[in-house]
């Protein structure tokens, strides 16, 4: 799988994990979406160490740029808002950023 891919899905679960606890502490759900929340946060972490980034800095910035546009997919998804043209023109920069980061290096 690449990069791209695995950064992919950690960002799926991220953003799930995070809406869990968003769910309990901000929407006043029952505290038991804690625990899928916690299960996904551990997905994610396990899954942006698949990266196929030599440091994990450089995976981790690489990833933000595709965090930042699943979010994006998730407000427009689940949340019913769609995006308008600066949250387009953002993750397209932040996509920009993080093809960057990840391109190949010599030595």
């Amino acid at each position: 799988m690449t990069s791209f891919a695995w950064y992919a899905a950690a960002a799926l679960l991220e953003i799930a994990g995070c809406f869990a606890f968003w769910a309990w502490l901000r929407a006043g759900h029952s505290p038991l979406w804690v625990l899928p929340g916690l299960v996904a946060l551990a997905g994610f972490a396990f899954l942006l160490t698949r990266s196929e980034a030599a440091f994990a800095g450089r995976a981790y910035a690489a990833y933000g740029g595709v965090y930042i546009t699943a979010s994006i997919v998730w407000l427009w998804a689940v949340e019913r808002q769609p995006p308008d043209r600066w949250d387009l023109i953002g993750l397209v920069v932040c996509l920009a950023g993080a093809g960057i980061i990840l391109a190949p290096r010599a030595g």
